[in-house]
């Protein structure tokens, strides 16, 4: 059988997923299925890995086709959600309750499926993700940040094999209004946190930050010195993040990066396609990015 594999597309981004991918067989609401094995694509929430239809005659034999290959599913609904609802009922129940951040991520092998005709699955036992249809959620802080920016900082550093922590020094650019510092500093990491607006809520009298009231673009990597992490989150066009990450690499002055890539309008494959030829890169959708994407660099060592 030709291998199949699926990519869930972000709401509101399916035609950017649709521009990436070949040799699409079928487009299942945000759900696209391509032949072949799976492709280098970023407009992505989950990719289903060697997914392949199944016979659905019946509700019960629906169940029993999905719990023979292994016990965790999670439906992503697309029509028929009856049907769905009274299939994933008579699956093992799978926890999805929000997560504390900086607990692991879930480790069982979780499972998607939908009904591409109401008699016929499309399931895949392994995904890229390990939250249901690639939805990380978080026991929220309502209180303490500025904004719900953080949010994104804990998605992508859940994400990642590494994160800072005691002893490490961290830039966060365009910190304002402070979210990604305050997130940051809880890990026990050192902050110098740079922008042009001030922080609020008090982040700037926090343990191990320091605020720089200047323009992130202006800061000079020799006057900063080694930098274990950078972070950057600022609202500019991508060419310009482009030029001051490259001014940060050629430095090597700074071993990892997280940066927020601000999208103006239509998206340009051209300078997306800039910031993932840059070695030891990759760029990601991250859930909780808006119309953005994070551009991801880690020091291999």
């Amino acid at each position: 059988m030709p291998e199949l594999t699926a990519y869930l597309a972000p709401r509101g981004f399916l035609e950017e997923l649709l521009a990436e991918v070949r040799e699409v067989q079928l487009v299942h609401d945000h759900l696209v299925v391509c032949h072949g094995a799976p492709q280098g694509v970023v407009w992505v929430d989950n990719i289903w890995f060697d997914a392949r239809y199944l016979p659905a005659p019946s509700i019960g034999k629906a169940a029993a086709q999905l719990k023979a290959i292994q016990r965790n599913w999670a439906c992503y609904p697309t029509r028929w959600h009856r049907r769905c609802t009274l299939i994933q009922e008579k699956l093992p129940h799978v926890s999805a309750k929000p997560l504390a951040f900086g607990s692991e991520p879930p480790s069982a092998p979780l499972g998607s499926w939908t009904l591409t005709e109401p008699d016929q699955l499309l399931a895949a036992s392994r995904c890229s993700s390990p939250f249901q249809n690639g939805r990380p959620e978080f026991i929220e802080d309502k209180k303490t940040p500025p904004n719900r920016a953080y949010l994104k900082l804990w998605e992508v550093l859940t994400r990642l094999p590494d994160r800072p922590g005691p002893g490490d020094f961290c830039l966060d650019l365009g910190s304002s209004p402070g979210g990604w510092t305050w997130v940051l500093q809880s890990l026990g990491a050192r902050v110098l946190s740079v922008d042009k607006a001030g922080l609020e809520g008090g982040i700037d009298r926090l343990e191990r930050v320091e605020f720089r009231e200047q323009s992130a673009f202006a800061l000079i990597p020799e006057e900063v010195g080694p930098v274990d992490w950078l972070f950057c989150d600022i609202a500019c066009y991508p060419r310009r993040l482009l030029t001051m990450i490259q001014r940060w690499i050629s430095s090597g002055n700074c071993r990892n990066f997280v940066c927020t890539i601000k999208l103006q309008g239509q998206v340009d494959m051209i300078e997306l396609e800039a910031f993932r030829s840059i070695p030891g890169s990759r760029v990601v959708h991250l859930w909780h990015n808006k119309h953005e994407l994070t551009w991801i660099r880690l020091d291999p060592v």
